[in-house]
């Protein structure tokens, strides 16, 4: 018998994947929508001369960067789902400051349950269809149109409409994952559209070992060891809980006395998980697609020269970064764990923290602890995002150009979240096998 206490073996979770019928079929509806999506990326955009444009994408590569890394390469292939899931993540950061903003959207979301919820997503999904048209026009007729075989406005409104139909179904594809399948929709297709790009990163990092010297050799080995050593402490991080003892007051309950019980609060040290850093990345991809866009020479300059990670200032982008994935850790720690709402649930059940006295004292300590959790995780995810990428880029080995320490973040942490899931699952399976029996 397997005990309900202990996390579940890799055999049994194996074993529940292949049998359970529920499990087996959120799988298959995950790796399926997945596989569709990445096709969708290789139907090409009609009415563009592919020459001219790959040619402008390989020269302004530094440019694209991480935003051709979350579209799966779809930028640089430009497929019909060329913007991906960005309109989405860009539509999702919009109303989560509207919500800290705007009293009615703060009430819909901790005030109306379930139905305030879907309501905050329906209003988000209406965000990111403008966000997606406003990009798709401004990308076709600023940028496209120097490569389009019959430029003018046909052109524009044919490649508009393809693009924001693909970033519609997309984001569609995401929430399908998200409700009928394993994991978060949005945090997977992005975490596919990362490890698609390692096969080619590794087979020229193969190429160039094999074509260069000692010094190839030792940047290698040296970049090896540095994302091993990544890997080791964002695990660590993405595991962490500060955990807070609770003691709940005597009951009784009938004639029957019920003791003290003593359990804990468990507050992770990265509340946000990859969010952050995803918001982070998103945001600082903007000034550089508007360069590109616009062909402005003077917005040109200043975003080469202070916001592009491998301009001459390139410490003030590294700056930026840091101070925005702080800002996003305690953004988003905010929305997720709510003190006052955590104090008031804990006096509901006669529930006390040893030596705080419940109510408002009990909030400001969890808020306290809250605080320092989150600027413990936000400097760990700062520092994970910088400092790899600065050795990176002063190593002559350069095949892993925007695979770094942010993509490896969020594949390590969208991975351990969707494990977490199907072990979630195989522990509910345990439970409905116990009832049954």
């Amino acid at each position: 018998m397997i005990s309900r206490d202990k996390a579940p073996t890799a055999q049994e979770t194996f074993m529940q994947m292949a049998q359970a019928a529920g499990l087996r079929g959120r799988l298959l509806v995950t790796v399926g929508i997945l596989i569709l999506v990445r096709l969708g990326i290789f139907l090409p955009v009609p009415g563009i001369d592919r020459t001219k444009f790959a040619e402008a994408i390989s020269s302004n590569n530094a440019i694209f960067g991480l935003l051709d890394i979350f579209s799966g390469r779809g930028l640089s292939t430009l497929g019909v789902f060329a913007l991906g899931i960005l309109p989405f993540i860009n539509a999702s950061i919009i109303i989560q400051l509207l919500t800290a903003a705007i009293p009615s959207l703060e009430n819909l979301q901790k005030n109306e349950g379930e139905a305030g919820r879907r309501k905050i997503s329906q209003i988000t999904r209406y965000v990111s269809l403008g966000w997606a048209i406003i990009q798709s026009v401004a990308f076709s007729a600023l940028f496209l149109q120097q490569f389009a075989l019959k430029p003018g406005p046909v052109f524009v409104a044919e490649t508009a409409i393809a693009l924001t139909a693909g970033s519609m179904f997309v984001m569609w594809a995401s929430e399908l994952i998200t409700e009928r399948g394993i994991g978060n929709g949005a945090s997977l297709l992005i975490f596919i559209n990362i490890v698609a790009s390692l096969p080619k990163s590794l087979g020229d990092t193969i190429e160039l070992v094999q074509a260069g010297g000692r010094e190839i050799v030792g940047s290698v080995i040296v970049l090896v060891l540095l994302f091993l050593a990544t890997i080791v402490g964002i695990v660590f991080v993405q595991e962490g809980i500060r955990r807070i003892p609770i003691i709940s007051a005597r009951r009784q309950v009938g004639r029957r006395v019920l003791a003290e019980q003593r359990s804990y609060l468990p507050l992770r040290l990265n509340q946000g998980g990859v969010m952050p850093i995803i918001f982070a990345a998103a945001i600082l991809s903007l000034p550089s697609l508007i360069a590109n866009v616009t062909k402005n020479p003077e917005v040109t300059k200043i975003v080469n020269n202070y916001l592009s990670p491998n301009g001459p200032n390139s410490w003030l982008y590294s700056l930026v970064y840091f101070i925005a994935i702080i800002f996003f850790s305690y953004f988003y720690s905010s929305l997720i764990v709510n003190p006052v709402d955590v104090a008031q649930n804990l006096k509901k059940m006669g529930s006390s923290i040893p030596g705080i006295r419940p109510g408002k004292a009990t909030s400001e300590y969890i808020e306290r602890v809250i605080n320092r959790l989150t600027f413990l995780g936000a400097l760990f995810l700062g520092l994970v995002a910088i400092i790899p990428t600065a050795v990176e880029s002063n190593l002559p080995v350069k095949t892993f150009q925007g695979i770094g320490a942010t993509s490896l973040l969020i594949i390590v942490g969208v991975a351990i979240d969707t494990a977490k899931q199907i072990q979630t699952y195989v522990i509910s399976q345990r439970y409905e096998g116990m009832v049954k029996q």
